[in-house]
């Protein structure tokens, strides 16, 4: 009777063992019974305020009684995922989630399930998630779940590495037979066995001549030959040896969790977080996972893995106006236009000398711009007048004399150049002294002292004798600087391009053409590039400027722009209900939405794909 007992329980032992034992865990692995699977996390509670502004991993297990999820950092100096604190479950409510772009950047986050039955002491699980992005499939992190005795057996092969490269000799002395040589030296040559103790004896080379030997027959003739022979074997062993003890190396980079299981009693959850930049045009990516199951460094079985998530992207950019926009402009009958040519002049001379400082590439960049303007088909010109300018020195009446017969004689240069048509065009004229562009000049100017700026911008003050304040100038201590550096700048010839356009009635008329500027804002929004957007559509203060003040989360300027606009637009009532939940102002927020519901209801199906707006509304829904 008693036999009979101890053979059941010897039997429902080896039941117990059976059933339990990797062979059976690997018979349901491989049926498909076990398995790993990927959610979708629940949306945090609504009465819950997110103070976190980025979302980090976290790790759930059930190796006690209850069910637990804790957040999990990187520990700076081990490289570790490490718990910090108990936060709620995680339950699957759906195999999609809409997420929303923000800044260009967008979040998902997911939970990968592996059940208890898929950790054994001697496994590791190495699961490779992967995200399909439009035409991109592109590999994330890995997580990496190990085995306490496969994580003992990868250091024990580290271990045996190490001990083989101790092996190698570094130190080529171990090779010779040092105390065979002090003999042989000692009997045979005792005045160089001597240098042994002092150096000073006789030098190196005479040492080899008294050897009869070269250092290197020497070293030869007493080196372990087998010894090192067997070094060098040693050392092109390395390779392979490495690739005998350590069968599956620990990785330490790309991958997101290296996690030790130590038991293995319970399910595993791994919440996963990843954050992208967005791309234009992006309306969804997707997740799944590739899983292998290694042991003793083979992989025994590669998971079939058809699931996957799906994660909507909502962006603020999908709602930009991309209408043409035009700008109305006046077209002038008469068209001016002018160039500046710094054409030297002797003292006291009106003469044009080519050969003098830049006269001849100004004159021909003036040739040039005159080559231009003939050759365009709407545009005539009525006529060029060449007005020459003097610098203040000297009298008034002097330099008027002067830069009238310097006009005249660049006008007469000019008309030498151009078609017989247009020398009848070429007017000539003067201005004395440009003192509007010493006025200039002056406030600008950074070396004079700023006193003396002022005193001599004073004196120019409703100015009737220009002579009197020339003299005025020359008695100040910064005359020399203004004749040797500003006064040149006034010695200049300026063209003066009259023109009209042909066919034209009406001296004005007004016409739109589209505004290239404002497009290329709003292909930069589309296309996530948010800095450009801003900085082209900021003048514009319209509707697309608050939104790429929005995308680039700049909310108050954002809201600043709306305050202006048309609330009875129903896609500006719904910006302003989105800045003003992002600023913490929900009630009126939903004032704002129940206006923008009243003017297109349809909006509340954009309202349920923007996760910041779909939250907002269950605010009100939980708390009425």
């Amino acid at each position: 009777m008693c036999s009979d007992r101890k053979t059941c329980l010897v039997i429902l032992f080896l039941c117990f063992v059976v059933s339990c034992s990797p062979f059976r865990k690997m018979q349901n692995i491989r049926s498909g019974a076990v398995s790993m699977s990927l959610s979708v996390p629940d949306e945090p509670p609504v009465e819950e305020e997110e103070d976190k502004e980025v979302e980090i991993d976290s790790i759930r297990g059930t190796l006690s009684d209850e069910p637990i999820i804790m957040n999990a950092i990187k520990d700076t100096e081990t490289g570790e995922m490490v718990a910090t604190d108990v936060i709620n479950a995680s339950k699957v409510t759906a195999r999609f989630r809409n997420v929303a772009e923000r800044s260009g950047y967008v979040s998902i986050s997911f939970d990968v399930n592996v059940p208890a039955a898929l950790s054994d002491s001697k496994w590791q699980l190495k699961i490779l998630p992967f995200m399909a992005i439009q035409e991109d499939t592109v590999s994330l992190d890995a997580l990496y779940i190990t085995g306490r005795k496969y994580r003992e057996e990868q250091l024990r092969g580290y271990q045996r590495y190490r001990a083989f490269i101790a092996s190698i000799i570094t130190d080529t002395t171990d090779f010779i037979r040092l105390g065979q040589l002090e003999i042989f030296l000692e009997r045979h040559y005792p005045e160089t066995y001597a240098m042994k103790r002092d150096s000073s004896i006789i030098p190196a080379p005479q040492a080899e001549n008294l050897f009869g030997v070269t250092q290197r027959e020497a070293l030869i003739h007493y080196t372990r030959h087998l010894k090192w022979q067997l070094n060098e074997r040693r050392k092109g062993r390395i390779g392979k040896m490495y690739d005998k003890y350590v069968k599956d190396p620990i990785v330490t980079e790309g991958i997101r969790l290296d996690t030790v299981l130590t038991s293995n009693g319970g399910d595993f959850i791994y919440r996963y977080v990843h954050t992208f930049r967005s791309r234009p045009g992006l309306r969804k990516v997707t997740v799944s996972l590739d899983g292998k199951l290694y042991e003793d460094g083979e992989c025994i079985h590669e998971f079939p893995f058809p699931d996957e998530l799906t994660f909507y992207i909502s962006s603020l950019a999908s709602l930009a106006d991309d209408r043409p926009k035009y700008r109305m402009f006046v077209l002038e009958r008469s068209v001016y236009d002018n160039t500046k040519a710094f054409i030297d002049f002797r003292q006291g001379s009106s003469a044009v000398d080519t050969t003098l400082g830049d006269n001849a590439s100004e004159l021909r960049r003036v040739l040039k711009c005159i080559d231009d303007v003939s050759a365009r088909e709407d545009l005539v010109l009525d006529s060029l007048v060449i007005v020459a300018s003097c610098s203040p020195e000297g009298a008034y009446s002097l330099n008027r004399k002067l830069s009238a017969a310097r006009s005249e004689a660049v006008r007469r240069y000019i008309g030498e150049y151009v078609p017989e048509e247009w020398r009848d065009s070429l007017k000539a004229s003067e201005l004395p002294e440009n003192w509007e562009q010493l006025g200039k000049l002056v406030a600008n100017d950074t070396v004079m002292r700023p006193s003396a700026r002022e005193s001599i911008l004073k004196m120019m003050e409703g100015m009737t004798d220009p002579d009197v304040v020339e003299r005025r100038m020359s008695s100040m201590p910064e005359y020399r600087y203004l004749r040797e550096k500003v006064y040149p700048k006034l010695r200049s010839v300026r063209f003066d391009f009259h023109m009209h356009r042909p066919g034209m009635i009406k001296d004005t008329v007004h016409t739109t053409e589209l505004d290239t500027a404002y497009m290329a804002g709003v292909k930069a929004l589309k296309d996530l590039d948010y800095k450009k957007a801003v900085s082209i559509l900021r003048p514009y203060d319209d509707y697309n400027a608050a939104l790429a003040f929005m995308s680039a989360d700049y909310n108050h300027s954002a809201l600043d722009v709306l305050g202006r606009l048309d609330d009875t637009d129903p896609k500006v009532c719904y910006l302003k209900a989105m800045v003003l939940s992002r600023l913490g102002l929900h009630d009126e927020a939903l004032k704002y939405y129940d206006l923008c519901l009243a003017y297109d209801p349809y909006m509340r199906h954009r309202a349920n794909l923007d996760p910041e707006m779909h939250e907002l509304v269950k605010k009100r829904e939980y708390n009425p």
